[in-house]
Order: structure tokens, then C-alpha cells, then sequence
């Protein structure tokens, strides 16, 4: 518990707590980040005490709620039944996240009965289990990881949020179970291996972060995001319970009012917090929107936080700052330069809890925002992925369009996938593997979005892990869901959504943000914005230039409306060609693959260095070892520029 309470402290330092039962094997340990009711009342691990006019309620109809959903996977180790040495207790719960409609859901228990003794969600959420088991999960909005130990079903029931906010790590073997917020902490605890699983290095290689329901490590695994299990007497099943799903509609009356009463709704409920809330403005649409919507919603004193930098072409803080000003918010802008950024790297890569190209820009705006006196920020993630902002809303279309019209003369698509892999760029290399596969939607996704393509990565993994790796334990997961929409566009935000923002955009929010004590909440990510705005049809939901949103938020100003799509993106090329140029150097050398790219680069680099830093030999007295590679001292890269 003191292990787990140690690895964790960083995303809960207002408070913690250790719960346990049956002689110490079933432990629950959480540490707090106080959002809702700040007082000691809302302290976790909480147990249900009680209260008839609920407990009444509960059915028994809630045995086998996963009946009608799909079963993922099975564990076959048994566990002998653990013997009660203690006295009977009600449902524990510890809870990661915010549930947003917890005061409605408070009155609905509340009118039939429920004394509630906090004013938290996490209490709703236990009196909730209590009336309707398992499928309370069901009625919940917001983003959450929650396990809670039913002493009376001798069980352990856990969930995560629908698209995936929040994560929640498994380990299951030899009739055990342990689970965590984070990877680190499991590893931290040796409650897991530290074996690199190539299946899932192999995803890294190939998408820039790991494919859930698979990690980094062997024998460790990811609740899927929508997903929950029940796990008893060491079997354990697992179902979903909610799918992003879009139905091609006919044109929808009013779709840009729909829309703005959508957007608003899901602001004004992520405004739900007994701590400041602050917004993230870099500059786009969707942080635009998100600050010109949360003041609408009444967020009081409007505070939002933007980085700049020097390099043309990346700085965006001159427009974020003429927007604050004009929403007359309290602005706060950090000009980051190449040496600053390489003096954070180290911390950063410390902080990872899985490989990861992207993150760095979140880790340093949270920092900025946390060490501004904000606990709460919101984020515009998720609007490129619902309403087409990404050039492969325009590309996968494409090549799928060109793997049709070659395959009219025959022999013809083959030729051009061989003459392509040949290339010396790597995009072609990338397009020529898909002219070679079968033409689907999801391998056109793939040639977009990848690093290195299959044949590349597999041998990347064997030349970072010193080994021969069996071709089969090459075939990463993708998760991709079995039935993707018909309409291309559709599918591709349906694969945005459960590939890029689920595996590398949710999870290095939540990492980073989380390791400055902040809790970043995304409104465009709530399955309750997707499901309404999934009923406007493509054409207007998906227009160029996010139509849509243009029209369903008019304040945004002109100039960002106006402007070419850019992202949240930081100068890596031009800092990696300068100043830290010195830092990465060893990375990759003898590499078997050619590595043109800066993002190539950098992906074998974050690998070698979160290998050393998270997994390497660490004396707790002494800090971590020294790197093997790529050398993180300041003194190693050269005297920095005055």
C-alpha cells in the first residue's frame, strides 16, 4: 500500500487513504485530488454505510448485465474463496475522474429516500451500485475509472468512461488481480513484470503510442474505454457497455442551432467543480469555442493559459491573446524557447507513463496553468475528431478512391505497392503497404497516421530489444470496432476517435495534466455531444474548415476562424536541428531502418529513455541511474545559449 500510495501521490496530493479486508487481500489505496465537496467528507476509499431506502431497492435483476454485451476475454485461473475475518461492510469504492450529472442523479435517489452524508459523485456513485448493480455505470456522464469491492457478492466491479478519458491499468494472473491509474504504479509496486511486450512496442513504432486494450509491458492490459468487468474468485468477465457509433441521417432541421445547444450543454456540465476552472487557448477553434461557451455558461472569473513560442509558424499566442482580451479574461502566456523546453525533457520522460511521441506540449501548459493557481482546466480535444478537422478526413478518402481505380487493370495496384515500398521516403514506403493489403478503411487510416510501417517497426523491436521476436507476436491490437460506419468520413471519425485521441491524445492529457495535481477536463470528448452531434449528417458535421462549428459558435473571431489548421503543435524540427540536437544523437544509432524523419527520431528516443528512467534499476535513496543512452544531463548538451 505504501508503494502504491508513493507512485500515486502526484495525481492526488490533497489527500490519501488505504482501505483492506479479509487479513490484507483485498486492498484498496487512493489518493486524492480534491475537486467536489474539498472537504475531509469526500476522503477515499469510501464505504457504503448504508441506508434502507436504498439497499431496498437493489435487484437482483442486475446479476448479468454483460447478457447482452460482447465478452472480450475470460480468465481461467482459479482462486481459492477468501476467508472473512472481518466484519461485514457495504460496497468500497476508489474513483478516478468527475461524473458530471451527479446532482441529478443525487435528486433522483435522494426522492426516494437516500440520506446522503458528502456532497461528492463519488457517494453518488456507490448509492447508485447499491439501487442498480452493475448497470449504474449506464447512467453516469463524465469522465471516470472507478473499482468497487462488493464484500456481499464476494466481487470486484470496475468501469471506464465511454470514449476513454480516464485510464484504469489490469494485471490478472494466479488468481490475483491489481489494477491502477497508471502503468508506473503497478511497476512501482511490483504488482507487475517489466517485460517489454513486442506486440506493444511494436505499436508505438507504428502509431506513435500503444493500441489499447494492450501496453508496453507483458501480462498488463488496459480496461477498454466504454468497457466493464466484474472479477471474481479469480475469473473475470469483461463486456461493453456503451459504442461510438454514427448512422448516416438525412439532412437535420436546424443543425446549427442543435449544435449549439449541444456544445453549451456539455460546457456548461464540465463546469461542475468546487475549485477555479481555468481554460487551455492555444489559439485553434476548439479552445476558442471552449472559453467563448464556458463564459456563457456562467464560469465567473474567465482564466485562460496559452504558450508561445519564437519560431514563425507555431506561435499562436499573438491570436489567443486578442481573444482572451476580447472575451476579457485574465490571460496568462509563456514564450518557451528551445533551451527551456530541453531543460523540462528529463521530468517529462520521467513522467510518462507509456511511450509516447506526443505529450510534451500538455506536460508544459499544465505545468504553466497548475503553478497559475488553477486546480480545473478545460481543453478543445475532441473537436477535430467530430467534426473533420484532420487531413485525414480529406486523405483516407483518397486513398481509398486510388486503391479502386488501380485495381481496374489488373496487376497494376500490386506493381505500384512493390515500386512505393522501394521508395527512400517513408510516407511512400507507407502508401505502398496499404496498396499491397487489402484496400480497407482502416489500413488507409493506418498508412496515414503511422510512423514506420509493420515490416519496419518488427524490425525496429528487434533491434531495441537485443532479440529475435516470433513474426507473431508482432500483430499489435488495434482495437478498431467490427462494424465501422459506411460513409468513409464517418469511419474515419469513428477511427480518430477510438485510435488516435483514445490511445495517445486522452492519455497523455490525463498523464500529464495529472502530474501537476490538475484535472483536465475535454467537452468535446462526452458521449452525449457525440451522440447528438452524430445525427447531423457529414456533409454539414464534417464540412472543411469546421463549418459547423463556425456557424454554431459566431463569436469565434475571424482571424482564427480564418486561418489555416495548425494543432497545438510545438517547434520539435527546428529544436531537434538545434539546440537539442545534442540530446538525441545517440538515439537510433545502427538502427536497421533509416530515420529521415524528426518524429522517427524522437519516437526511438522517448523508447530508450522511458525504458531507463521508469523501468531501470532505481535506488530510492539515491535517485534513478545514470542513462545507458542518450545522455538527459544539461551539462551533456553543450553550454546553452544566452
Amino acid at each position: 500500500g505504501d508503494l502504491l500510495r508513493q507512485a500515486l501521490r502526484h495525481r492526488g496530493p490533497d489527500g490519501e487513504g488505504t482501505w483492506q479486508a479479509d487479513g490484507g487481500r483485498v486492498l484498496l489505496v487512493h489518493t486524492r485530488l480534491a475537486i467536489q465537496d474539498l472537504s475531509l467528507a469526500g476522503h477515499q476509499p469510501m464505504e457504503w454505510e448504508g441506508n434502507s431506502s436504498v439497499d431496498s431497492l437493489r435487484s437482483s435483476a442486475v446479476a448479468d448485465p454483460s447478457a447482452a454485451g460482447d465478452e472480450l476475454e475470460q480468465a481461467t485461473d482459479d482462486s481459492r474463496p477468501m476467508t472473512d475475518d472481518s466484519a461485514p461492510c457495504g460496497p468500497v469504492i476508489v474513483f478516478n475522474g468527475e461524473i458530471y450529472n451527479f446532482r441529478e442523479l443525487r435528486a433522483e435517489l435522494e426522492a426516494e429516500g437516500c440520506v446522503f452524508r458528502t456532497r461528492t459523485d463519488t457517494e453518488v456513485i456507490l448509492a447508485l451500485y447499491v439501487r442498480d448493480g452493475q448497470r449504474c455505470v449506464e447512467r453516469l456522464r463524465g469522465m471516470f475509472a472507478f473499482v468497487i469491492w462488493d464484500e456481499a457478492a464476494r466481487s470486484v466491479f470496475l468501469a471506464r468512461d465511454p470514449l476513454g478519458i480516464k485510464p484504469l491499468y489490469l494485471c490478472e494472473g494466479d488468481g490475483k488481480l491489481a489494477f491502477a491509474s497508471e502503468l508506473r504504479a503497478l511497476v512501482r509496486a511490483g504488482l507487475c513484470g517489466r517485460e517489454i511486450d513486442a506486440a506493444g512496442l511494436a505499436s508505438f513504432l507504428r502509431f506513435g503510442a500503444v493500441v489499447e486494450p494492450g501496453t508496453i509491458l507483458e501480462g498488463v492490459t488496459k480496461l477498454p474505454a466504454g468497457h466493464a468487468m466484474e472479477w471474481k474468485e479469480g475469473q473475470s468477465r469483461t463486456w461493453a457497455y456503451w459504442k461510438p457509433e454514427l448512422v448516416p441521417q438525412q439532412e437535420v432541421p436546424e443543425s446549427v442551432a442543435r449544435a449549439r445547444r449541444a456544445l453549451l450543454d456539455s460546457v456548461r456540465a464540465h463546469l461542475v467543480s468546487d475549485a477555479p476552472v481555468g481554460v487551455f487557448l492555444s489559439g485553434g477553434m476548439d479552445s476558442t469555442a471552449m472559453a467563448v461557451l464556458a463564459q456563457e455558461a456562467g464560469i465567473g472569473e474567465l482564466r485562460t493559459f496559452s504558450i508561445g513560442f519564437a519560431e514563425e509558424g507555431f506561435d499562436e499566442s499573438g491570436p489567443a491573446r486578442r481573444t482572451a482580451e476580447a472575451l476579457g479574461a485574465k490571460h496568462h502566456e509563456w514564450k518557451l524557447g528551445a533551451v527551456e523546453g530541453r531543460e523540462l525533457v528529463k521530468d517529462f520522460v520521467g513522467s510518462l507513463d507509456q511511450p509516447t511521441i506526443d505529450g510534451f506540449n500538455t506536460y508544459c501548459v499544465s505545468k504553466f496553468a497548475r503553478e497559475g493557481g488553477c486546480k480545473v482546466v478545460l481543453s478543445g480535444l475532441g473537436g477535430d475528431e467530430i467534426l473533420g478537422g484532420y487531413g485525414s478526413f480529406r486523405r483516407v478518402p483518397k486513398l481509398c478512391q486510388i486503391y479502386r481505380v488501380l485495381g481496374w487493370v489488373p496487376g497494376t495496384r500490386q506493381w505500384a505497392g512493390r515500386f512505393l515500398r522501394s521508395s527512400r521516403n517513408p510516407v511512400r514506403r507507407r502508401v505502398g503497404e496499404f496498396l499491397a493489403g487489402s484496400g480497407s478503411v482502416t489500413s488507409a487510416y493506418e498508412a496515414c497516421r503511422s510512423l514506420f510501417t509493420a515490416s519496419e517497426a518488427a524490425a525496429l523491436v528487434g533491434f531495441l530489444l537485443n532479440k529475435e521476436v516470433p513474426a507473431v507476436a508482432m500483430a499489435a491490437g488495434t482495437a478498431t470496432p467490427a462494424a465501422l460506419p459506411v460513409v468513409t468520413q464517418d469511419a474515419v471519425s469513428v477511427l480518430e476517435l477510438t485510435r488516435y485521441m483514445r490511445n495517445q491524445l486522452l492519455r497523455d492529457s490525463d498523464v500529464m495534466s495529472m502530474r501537476w495535481g490538475l484535472e483536465l477536463r475535454v467537452p468535446m470528448v462526452d458521449a452525449e455531444l457525440f451522440e447528438a452531434l452524430g445525427q447531423i449528417p457529414h456533409g454539414q458535421r464534417l464540412a472543411p474548415g469546421k463549418w459547423l462549428l463556425g456557424e454554431a459558435v459566431p463569436e469565434i473571431p475571424a482571424e482564427i476562424r480564418n486561418q489555416a489548421k495548425r494543432g497545438f503543435t510545438f517547434p520539435f524540427a527546428q529544436w531537434m536541428a538545434g539546440d537539442w540536437q545534442a540530446m538525441l544523437e545517440s538515439s537510433g544509432q545502427g538502427a536497421p531502418v533509416a530515420l529521415p524523419n524528426w518524429y522517427q527520431k524522437w519516437a526511438l528516443f522517448i523508447f530508450q529513455q522511458w525504458k531507463d528512467q521508469v523501468l531501470g534499476d532505481r535506488d530510492e535513496g539515491e535517485g534513478r541511474r545514470r542513462p545507458e543512452t542518450g545522455d538527459l544531463r544539461p551539462e551533456a548538451w553543450g553550454k546553452p545559449e544566452t
